[in-house]
């Protein structure tokens, strides 16, 4: 038998050969029992060397020699490929892998006949009907697309500088109120959002300042803000309306941002908004609130003035406790109901 045969491999053949002994006497060991079967038909032993042999058999079919696409001559007993047994318990399971993912290929092909269907390996998933979609990219998802999102689903803004532009602003109300959907956006790292809220909404709010620091290389600038140079350790590099921060920072203006959602009475114009690059915050990002309320009776004014330092990895744009924060925007959302408006959450 030549190399890689596998004749004579199973019981029901083995029992049918006569024990054959070498020259020296020696009993040659059994072969292992192999993959691919053959049809026995009646055999003579024939006397040559003396040593009794089998004539060959007559294979059904030509096995495909070595594992690896090797083209030397396989030592005997070696297990070979055989692509028309079926009974090949472990060679053969290959096979029939690439046949079934031709099958598969074959069936995603022609969905567009089909249709899309639901389980199984070749079909297509069904369209999904999401109730929530978070925006944590850019601004510009929201520029783009955030109106036809609120076609379908409510909608969590997690850049709130895109509500800096009023057009955006506007084309998120009018979905809003007319799909029934609500717009929700992360607070961020504004500390006392609520405080704000309801000072502005007694109407004891005058004035609104948030200051954001840190190191130069936290910031992803744009515009004429993108051409500024630090020039001392502590640069002050924007101060105004967040409004007009919001286009040149998109993401590094979102506190500030948040802080005009939650004082609508000042909103993005008469919230000031500060950034400042300072060399010796190379580890943390820094965010001062300062409000005041008008003077009462006495003269004075109720004032508030809070100081944030979030630990942040070099270069980074976010906080560590921003990820918190805005995780938990999110779990605040999904238990608020869906009405139209902008939320801030």
């Amino acid at each position: 038998m030549g190399a890689g045969d596998c004749r004579g491999n199973f019981p029901h053949q083995q029992r049918a050969r006569r024990v054959c002994f070498g020259e020296r006497g020696a009993r040659r060991a059994p072969r292992t029992p192999g993959h691919h079967a053959y049809h026995a038909r009646p055999r003579k032993a024939v006397r040559a060397q003396g040593r009794f042999l089998l004539p060959p058999l007559q294979q059904t079919h030509t096995p495909t020699l070595g594992l690896r696409g090797r083209e030397k001559a396989e030592p005997r007993g070696s297990r070979v490929r055989c692509p028309k047994s079926s009974s090949c318990p472990a060679s053969c399971r290959g096979q029939r892998a690439v046949q079934g993912a031709q099958a598969t290929d074959h069936h995603t092909q022609g969905h567009g006949q089909q249709g899309p269907t639901e389980g199984g390996r070749g079909g297509l998933r069904p369209p999904r009907h999401p109730d929530l979609v978070v925006e944590v990219a850019h601004p510009k998802i929201i520029h783009e697309s955030g109106a036809q999102i609120l076609r379908h689903a409510n909608l969590l803004v997690g850049s709130p500088s895109a509500l800096g532009d009023q057009t955006t602003e506007r084309q998120l109300l009018e979905a809003s109120n007319h799909w029934n959907h609500a717009v929700f956006v992360a607070r961020g790292a504004l500390w006392g959002t609520e405080d704000i809220r309801r000072l502005d909404a007694a109407g004891g709010l005058q004035s609104l300042r948030v200051t954001m620091a840190t190191h130069p290389d936290g910031f992803r600038l744009e515009g004429p803000l993108a051409e500024a140079h630090s020039t001392g350790c502590r640069t002050v590099l924007y101060e105004g309306p967040v409004r007009g921060l919001c286009p040149f920072a998109p993401r590094n203006s979102n506190t500030m941002a948040a802080a005009a959602l939650a004082a609508p009475s000042l909103g993005f114009d008469g919230v000031i908004g500060v950034l400042v690059a300072d060399l010796s915050l190379t580890d943390m990002h820094v965010v001062d609130v300062e409000l005041s309320g008008p003077p009462g009776p006495t003269g004075r004014s109720f004032a508030v003035h809070t100081h944030r330092e979030n630990p942040a990895e070099p270069g980074a744009v976010t906080g560590s406790a921003t990820v918190t924060a805005f995780w938990r925007s999110l779990l605040a959302c999904c238990q608020l109901p869906s009405r139209p408006g902008i939320h801030l959450c």
